[in-house]
């Protein structure tokens, strides 16, 4: 079996609203092959998904897997199974998969959810693998691999302080994307966005962040607002340090001023001989060192969050208690054997350590490893409580005094943050702090997040819930209007009429279209950007309002959407489909299928505004789980009298104006002689995409004035609509630049052209890459359309060879019987010059250009030179 192609798609796709890794897997030798006719296959895979024993999951878990693998006749199915398998096993919550049967050519297509694009890969190498070794007769070691699996999504993966506000985001219905390796998160789109990273919101104060940095000055603003503080100052040396400690009365604390975790902190010192040996351990972490008197109490850690209190938890340091029997030493072999316990911060908890400051800690108490503490006794393995040196958490959020939650507001306040982590040493942090000698060591702008959620607390604390209501109080979500424009042929122009009509009323707008990226009406990024890709660029721009996203069919296919939800997705036509027999799209009904993804992600209260008379496009109705709104010029459309029979809306033609329609209402909006792109009706294709429009507009809400001025006030010239039906008058003659790119576009920019009188119709083209047959039907569409062609010389195209694609048209030109005179020249310029030169009053010329923007610059220029 041969990987042929892998897919990441990253957003709602042709398989899932979830990401999927979609796999084009050659399956040769083995095609049509049984996997119930390899002897031995199912044993020799179970056995080698069995060697993952504790890398993987319990036998229990097992089971169903390997009755599933059992029921799985099909090779393609079985590496479906176990690439969903081995991510579960590697840590990823994922469970969607489904295949499709190996066609004549032997390619299967898989498609099965991830979480981690390379994990996922990894996981699809190692089921190959499997599967092959059963086939062979070759033993896998899965253990090894599902470890290495297990331990890249812990490095790759969302950490475990923004995963809650993810988990909390997804509940909620708000768009997330992660912007870097370091879980940068984006809540939102354009303007309303926020964002998140580690225990940092984007209004998380750098000079709040720099305050709590210096200890010294954390203390003196906290004290200037009434916080209780330990007493200390910086010290210089040792000698210094010994002094200060003198000062404020033994036993002290030695730490660094800047240091973060804990790092360089010895507690509890006093004598000399003890704080020199911490002053030496606390220059290794830095060399801005304080002296503080020992606060006596238990350490607690309190969670601020948007001006509130959200948790409280109690750390206990590391600790065994005798019973009489087992030296200290086996106590704590008993500790660090949970399996929660571990070596580094991919455990949730730490194994408790025995190395030369446990030991000093234990001489302290009068014990060493191998003494045995009579029953009941508590032995520190610690004196501080550091959850990295073993140390335990306790939740009493609910203990917490109202006296002590306000000291903690009061400080976190002073030094202005929006979320942070205080340290408070209290004897009991259900008493004010005043009244028992408790202090606020500290105010943390970098929180661990993850001690207040399990496996310490269980229930966890709301934490993610608290930070994203801080982000996004209730009622918000974070999203912006966002239009998703689909379809055959017109997209891009319903998108910038759409854009232009919000950008009318003040809003900035954001559009993704074939001709760039434009941020309120400024372009920012050219050529095709109708991706996936682009619309991620649209909806990152913190200056957007709305965004208007045309979505093409390729993207979709090869990455997936990039929003999970549309407020309004119009799909102008489908007609003969354009792009087929590529990336396994190969009929119209495929094709549909690829469309019907934007359709299915219309928000509950949005809309899908859809063509009535196009049959596969009026199917997509049944799949949109928000309202349809239909458009057709046929008021009397059979679609459009049933939905409106229904009470349902509609936008349609009526005695030469576009009216809006609910049930049996009617609202005439605006004359077709009022909406200059339709040259007062006569070209129907831009009819069509002034209602897609209207309904859009309609759907979204804005007011009928605001479609009406708009769409009176939208030229349709090269500027705002570059290529699209832009037309000249030249000696007497009719001229119009058109980009008429598939055989359903010429389509109809041969009927708008019996609308415009004329005496001879002559049309400057070159073949567009197409299928072959695709390319023939244009050029029987164009014998059959006009009079003279002046076909220039296809050039640069994928797979093509130049010239390449004239060749076919002509095969579809000659022979038909409106077509007089054939002109072949090199260049599209040339081309352009010899129709305008060549020009009799009277004629209407098409343009129809390939370089939009080089071909328009030169017909203007041509113009202007030849007044």
């Amino acid at each position: 079996m041969i990987v042929r192609k892998v897919l990441a798609l990253r957003g709602p796709n042709l398989w899932a609203r979830v990401p999927v890794l979609e796999v084009w897997l050659d399956l040769e030798g083995l095609k049509g092959r049984q996997a119930t006719e390899i002897p031995g296959f199912h044993d020799r895979l179970i056995t080698s998904l069995g060697l993952a024993g504790a890398g993987g999951t319990s036998q229990s878990d097992r089971e169903p897997i390997a009755d599933r693998l059992k029921q799985e006749s099909r090779l393609e199915g079985v590496v479906t199974l176990l690439l969903l398998e081995i991510q579960q096993r590697s840590g990823s919550d994922v469970a969607f998969s489904t295949w499709q049967r190996a066609a004549e050519d032997g390619i299967a297509r898989l498609a099965v959810q991830y979480q981690e694009e390379e994990v996922a890969r990894g996981a699809l190498t190692a089921a190959l693998a499997l599967v092959g070794g059963a086939v062979d007769d070759r033993p896998y070691e899965l253990r090894a691999e599902i470890d290495r699996l297990r331990e890249l999504t812990r490095q790759i993966g969302i950490g475990p302080n923004t995963a809650p506000i993810v988990a909390a985001a997804k509940a909620r219905g708000i768009p997330f994307r992660r912007l870097n390796a370091d879980s940068l998160i984006q809540f939102g789109y354009g303007v309303r966005q926020r964002r998140f990273q580690t225990a940092f919101t984007d209004r998380t104060s750098a000079i709040a962040e720099s305050i709590s940095n210096d200890k010294d000055l954390t203390k003196e603003m906290l004290r200037a607002v009434g916080v209780p503080v330990p007493e200390g100052r910086p010290v210089t040396d040792a000698d210094d340090a010994w002094a200060a400690a003198l000062e404020v009365g033994l036993p002290v604390v030695i730490k660094p001023c800047d240091a973060d975790h804990g790092d360089g902190i010895t507690l509890n010192l006093s004598t000399r001989e003890q704080l020199t040996a911490a002053y030496t351990a606390a220059l290794e972490v830095s060399s801005n060192i304080m002296v503080e008197r020992f606060a006596p109490g238990a350490h607690h850690r309190m969670l601020v969050i948007g001006g509130k209190v959200v948790a409280a938890a109690r750390r206990d340091s590391a600790q065994v208690v005798g019973d009489g029997t087992h030296t200290i030493g086996e106590l704590v072999e008993q500790v660090n054997r949970d399996p929660r316990r571990g070596d580094d911060a991919s455990s949730p908890l730490r194994k408790f350590p025995l190395d030369p400051i446990a030991l000093g800690v234990l001489a302290d108490q009068g014990y060493q490893v191998d003494s045995v503490p009579v029953a009941g006794a508590r032995v520190f393995i610690r004196r501080n409580s550091h959850l990295k040196d073993g140390g335990n958490n306790v939740d009493v959020t609910d203990q917490v005094h109202p006296e002590v939650a306000a000291r903690v507001l009061d400080a976190t306040r002073v030094i202005g943050l929006d979320l942070a982590g205080l340290d408070v040493v209290a004897e009991d942090i259900g008493r004010p702090l005043e009244e028992q000698g408790g202090v606020i060591l500290e105010v943390n702008a970098s929180p661990w997040l993850r001690q207040h959620l399990r496996p310490w607390h269980d229930p966890p604390q709301p934490i993610g819930e608290a930070i994203l209501n801080s982000l996004f109080p209730e009622g918000e979500d974070g999203r912006i209007p966002l239009i998703a424009v689909t379809g055959t042929s017109g997209k891009t122009t319903t998108t910038r009429l759409i854009a232009h009509l919000f950008a009318e009323t003040g809003r900035v707008v954001g559009m993704s279209t074939t001709d760039g990226i434009y941020i309120a009406g400024r372009r920012i990024e050219t050529g095709d950007c109708s991706g996936p890709q682009s619309a991620r660029t649209v909806l990152l721009n913190p200056a957007v309002e709305v965004a208007l996203l045309e979505t093409a069919q390729g993207g979709i296919i090869r990455e997936g959407l990039a929003f999970d939800r549309s407020n309004v997705t119009v799909v102008t036509n489908l007609g003969e489909g354009d792009h087929l027999e590529l990336r396994g799209i190969d009929t119209l009904e495929d094709l549909a299928r690829v469309k019907r993804t934007a359709v299915e992600v219309v928000a509950a209260d949005g809309a899908a505004v859809l063509k009535a008379d196009d049959p596969l496009v009026a199917a997509m109705a049944d799949h949109c789980p928000g309202e349809v709104i239909w458009f057709a010029r046929d008021a009397d459309h059979p679609v459009l009298v049933r939905h409106r029979n229904a009470g349902g809306r509609a936008v349609f033609v009526r005695d030469g104006a576009i009216v809006l329609a609910r049930g049996q209402e009617e609202d005439p909006l605006v004359s077709l002689a009022d909406v200059p792109i339709t040259h007062q009706g006569r070209v129907g294709f831009q009819v069509e995409n002034v209602l897609a429009t209207t309904g859009a507009a309609w759907a979204i809400g804005l007011p009928r004035e605001a479609i009406r001025s708009g769409l009176a006030s939208f030229a349709g010239d090269p500027i705002q609509m570059p290529a699209r039906f832009n037309l000249f008058e030249v000696k007497g003659a009719t001229v119009v630049i058109d980009f008429p790119h598939n055989a359903m576009a010429l389509e109809a920019l041969i009927e708008s052209a019996e609308s415009f009188p004329h005496n001879r119709r002559v049309l400057v083209f070159a073949g567009c890459n197409r299928r072959d047959v695709d390319v023939v039907r244009q050029g029987e569409l164009i014998g059959d359309g006009f009079d003279r062609v002046i076909l220039y010389e296809d050039k640069g195209n994928q797979d093509r060879k130049d010239g390449e694609l004239n060749v076919l048209l002509k095969q579809g030109l000659i022979g038909r019987p409106r077509l007089k005179e054939l002109v072949e020249v090199s260049d599209e310029n040339q081309a352009i010059d010899q129709a305008l030169r060549e020009l009799e009053p009277g004629d209407l010329l098409i343009v129809g250009v390939e370089a939009i923007e080089r071909s328009l610059e030169f017909v203007q220029h041509w113009l202007e030179s030849n007044r």
